[in-house]
């Protein structure tokens, strides 16, 4: 349904401003000097949570978390994935990455994420290096650490997509990193192009992205994408959000606490045909079988919401979520 504006939306992604020359110290300060390519230059590389959110103004834009991003930084890449989304085979805007190359290193699973990454600086005419199960068939078999690994690929490569099994995988790349670090999931953390995508989709639904319901369903603990999706939907009026999951996979305390420091409205609630007749959206997440260490408590809980249709004309999202994606 949304095929085209993921194309789009990640397109801007790997585009990132692949002129800069990076950084070897991203996550320590907003300001930093740098050498890449035989260049010396200042250079603003990563918006920690807390600072102005002007991320579309910085010189080598790592995408590591949704903190990073305010209404602005939005309002400018919806601009030009609305822009990408009108390019077509033959053009010159097709050519637009012509020469840039972009590493996929995937240490978990994927089938959507990876292959919509390719996909889109593919029809941009960039080059793709990519390897999955990084884990087992890459050098990390062999003991060499993430941050030599992306220390290697960045000589190959203009920007870097991660996914990895552990939470702050994507800051620790972006910490050594000279090109830019994409986070296309970190363990149970975060997934912030995926929010940016939900958000752009949300926005193309239902015309808005204030005053508007929106009902968080599944595994609420372990999926990453609604965490980053709360984050991102925190910085708009009026967003009341229903966290709908088993207890045992209940949306984290320290994400709750922080939409209260935002005055963001949120209530856990048990029924889901109740929400779905409430809200504007409703945005559906498997139960994550692979993070639990015991089974027995996943078949109690992996069954518990399922939804066929939406009860009313909310957007119902989910990407084919119930059984795949994370």
């Amino acid at each position: 349904m949304f095929i085209n504006q993921r194309r789009a939306l990640q397109g801007v992604q790997a585009m990132h401003d692949y002129g800069c020359m990076g950084t070897r110290n991203c996550t320590g300060r907003n300001i930093i000097m740098t050498t890449r390519r035989g260049r010396r230059a200042t250079m603003r590389a990563y918006v920690d949570p807390g600072e102005t959110k002007a991320w579309h103004q910085l010189d080598c834009k790592h995408v590591v978390e949704a903190q990073q991003f305010g209404p602005e930084a939005l309002n400018v890449i919806f601009a030009e994935a609305e822009r990408m989304e009108r390019v077509r085979p033959g053009t010159a805007e097709a050519k637009v990455l012509d020469g840039r190359v972009m590493a996929t290193l995937f240490y978990e699973p994927s089938t959507r994420t990876r292959l919509s990454f390719e996909s889109a600086i593919t029809h941009l005419g960039g080059i793709v290096l990519s390897t999955e199960s990084a884990g087992e068939y890459s050098s990390a078999a062999k003991g060499e650490t993430l941050e030599d690994t992306i220390r290697t690929i960045e000589n190959y490569a203009d920007c870097i997509v991660l996914r990895h099994f552990q939470a702050g995988s994507a800051k620790r790349a972006a910490l050594v990193s000279s090109v830019p670090i994409i986070n296309a999931g970190d363990g149970p953390g975060q997934h912030p192009t995926q929010a940016l995508l939900d958000v752009y989709s949300i926005r193309k639904e239902i015309g808005r992205l204030d005053n508007f319901k929106i009902g968080l369903v599944g595994d609420l603990l372990n999926g990453r994408t609604v965490h980053s999706l709360a984050y991102v939907l925190s910085m708009f009026k009026g967003v009341k959000m229903y966290f709908v999951a088993p207890q045992v996979v209940a949306m984290k305390d320290d994400i709750k606490t922080y939409l209260t420091s935002k005055g963001v409205d949120w209530e856990e609630v048990d029924d889901l045909h109740q929400v779905a007749s409430d809200v504007d959206v409703l945005y559906m997440t498997r139960i994550q079988k692979e993070r639990f260490d015991d089974l027995k408590q996943y078949t109690q809980v992996g069954a518990v919401f399922q939804c066929s249709h939406a009860a009313n004309n909310s957007a119902l999202q989910h990407w084919l979520a119930s059984r795949y994606s994370s």
